[in-house]
């Protein structure tokens, strides 16, 4: 019976790595739905966008009901320095596949100079480091083949830029800017542990006191890694109810909807694939939950 529960345990872990691997192929490092409204963990500039400081958090679940399925967390939060018009904060994020585990930490500094009564110019640097773990052991570590983990810790660095105004962003990144690879992880190796570039867009049209369009753009290029474009559209009313689509070139779509009530943002989307090479036909969904909170200056 031990047998049985093992090599079940062995074909389930087998057959999860090697179908992320064929999905994340195709997917950059950063994959979440809700990056207009928290930008920031792609782009630290961003966070100048927005006077006075924030806390966000964010959860997202792949493949809900199947053990071991792809789940993210993601901590980020900033400060403003007034005196040099400037902010400074930290990214954290958690992201298990089955029997691997990959948290980031990075530590950033973004500072802004006005380039006319409304437009402004911000750069970034952030630095911190990875650890990956694969934990083979789990499945069974009598057997040769799944008897070594993998432990790896790396340094990080990263910098960004950002054109802005209250009413569009624009911005190229790069907040992974790797000292060194891997070269023996699994899946994650070939996507987590690469350069990404980030160009990301945004525009805000108002249609009149009540009510604005919001659109927004992110579009992600690594080597080796199929270039993924993203592209949202959003209705704020009153701004406090937000509702929307966001569509990626993956052949995915997502309905999102937001709350935001003085200070405090609430956010959920629920993405699904759109074609037969989905997963979707057993169940791709997505489910995110973003949680905000402002603080100082609105």
């Amino acid at each position: 019976m031990k047998t049985r529960v093992y090599n079940l345990k062995k074909t389930l872990v087998c057959f999860l790595l090697v179908f992320a691997f064929m999905a994340v192929k195709a997917q950059q490092s950063f994959n979440y739905t809700q990056y207009m409204d928290n930008l920031t963990p792609l782009n630290p500039a961003f966070s100048l966008t927005q006077a006075g400081g924030s806390i966000n958090t964010l959860g997202r679940k792949q493949w809900v009901g199947v053990q071991g399925s792809p789940t993210s967390y993601l901590l980020n939060a900033d400060a403003p320095i007034s005196s040099i018009n400037g902010k400074m904060g930290i990214i954290a994020s958690n992201d298990a596949l089955a029997i691997e585990h990959l948290t980031e930490v990075n530590a950033f500094f973004a500072k802004a100079i006005k380039l006319n009564a409304t437009n402004s110019l911000a750069v970034s640097l952030n630095a911190g480091f990875r650890n990956y773990v694969a934990k083979y052991s789990d499945v069974d570590s009598a057997d040769p083949v799944f008897a070594n983990d993998v432990r790896e810790t790396t340094p990080n660095i990263g910098f960004g830029v950002m054109l802005y105004s209250d009413k569009y962003y624009i911005g190229l990144s790069v907040p992974e800017l790797n000292v060194r690879n891997l070269g023996n992880a699994s899946a994650q190796d070939n996507t987590n542990f690469r350069n990404h570039y980030y160009f990301a867009a945004g525009l805000t049209s108002a249609i009149n006191d009540d009510y604005e369009l919001k659109y927004s753009g992110l579009a992600a290029f690594s080597s080796g890694v199929t270039t993924v474009g993203d592209i949202s559209a959003l209705l704020n009313i009153k701004h406090t109810l937000a509702i929307g689509a966001d569509y990626r070139t993956t052949n995915e779509v997502a309905g999102i909807v937001s709350i935001n009530v003085d200070q405090f943002h609430l956010g959920y989307s629920y993405q699904f694939g759109t074609t037969s090479s989905n997963i979707g036909g057993i169940g791709n969904a997505t489910n995110e939950v973003t949680v905000g909170f402002r603080f100082g200056k609105k």
